[in-house]
């Protein structure tokens, strides 16, 4: 069973290998991605695409112990017929996919919503929309696939705002800065904690969209499944919501491209039917949305910005 209280879902953030805060730099971290905000909000999209590509480069050739976990996860993403070449191409498109989800990101607020309308296309949206004016709400499971924010920016515009999850960040003004940012697309952010069980089947049960990622397991309870070909444990929080509430469950990435454009791939929901225990239906239900999320991830590996262990095999030990 998943602990009372407990939310085995994913995050609403895109953690990596930059600014990451320590006891005693919290405040300088604040501070400096409020400048780096404010700073890249008045240049045009080409200027600031190009300072991404600048930053990704730089990131890349300081990049510490995660460039080898960044390495690991693209080797199994892409399949054993990847070429060492081919893997070295990927790491380098991560760096500079990642950099500009981060430039993006500080800009995204400020964009106009017929500049996201303009930039943004996607495919599978009728059932997902059909799903929520039968009023029953619905579930997008994510990936850390190009710039989720971006689609949530666009479901917005469509009339259907989207709650999602905040893991908590030090200092608190940081993570209040992120919530707002996120509330100016009209997401709504709930705090991780012992309430977001509660908060999101509340909003499920009054035909909301809660969007979970959902590929990598920050907390450490979530379930094992095979994932890419190996055992590893991912968050049961689309399947536990789903199985509570009816809500169906759409995996779902936003693609990025070069030129600034995005393309949402919603995929058809996931057919699952309870047949005995909680915890074998979490389970095997959680293993169905793990092999979707395996194949948004494998259309574009240079583009999943997991740079932290998600296998066994490169997690440290638990104390």
């Amino acid at each position: 069973m998943v602990p009372r209280g407990s939310f085995p879902g994913g995050s609403a953030s895109q953690a990596g290998p930059v600014l990451r805060p320590s006891h005693r730099s919290h405040k300088a971290t604040y501070y400096a991605y409020r400048t780096i905000s404010a700073a890249l909000q008045p240049f045009p999209r080409p200027l600031a695409s190009g300072i991404a590509t600048a930053a990704g480069a730089v990131m890349r050739r300081g990049a510490g112990p995660e460039a080898s976990v960044l390495r690991a996860n693209l080797r199994r993403a892409m399949g054993h017929g990847a070429t060492e070449a081919e893997i070295d191409k990927a790491v380098v498109d991560a760096y500079d996919s990642y950099a500009h989800y981060w430039v993006e990101g500080a800009r995204l607020a400020t964009i106009s919503p017929r500049e996201v309308l303009r930039r943004f296309s996607v495919a599978g949206f009728e059932p997902l929309r059909d799903a929520l004016e039968a009023g029953n709400g619905a579930i997008l499971a994510l990936a850390h696939l190009g710039s989720w924010e971006f689609g949530g920016y666009w479901l917005t515009l469509q009339g259907f705002p989207m709650v999602t999850v905040a893991e908590p960040v030090q200092p608190p003004e940081l993570y209040r800065w992120f919530s707002r940012q996120r509330e100016l697309m009209g997401l709504t952010i709930v705090p991780f904690g012992q309430e977001t069980t509660g908060q999101l089947v509340r909003a499920l049960r009054s035909g909301r969209l809660v969007g979970l990622l959902c590929d990598r397991d920050l907390v450490g309870n979530g379930v094992e499944v095979d994932f890419f070909g190996e055992k590893t444990t991912l968050p049961a929080g689309p399947a536990v919501l789903s199985l509570r509430t009816g809500a169906p469950v759409f995996p779902a990435a936003v693609y990025q491209d070069r030129h600034g454009f995005h393309r949402g791939v919603i995929c058809p929901p996931v057919r699952y039917e309870r047949t005995g225990r909680l915890r074998d239906d979490v389970v095997a239900f959680t293993a169905l949305v793990a092999r979707d999320i395996e194949r948004l991830i494998a259309r574009a590996p240079e583009q999943w910005h997991v740079f932290q262990p998600n296998w066994p095999a490169e997690r440290p030990p638990r104390r």
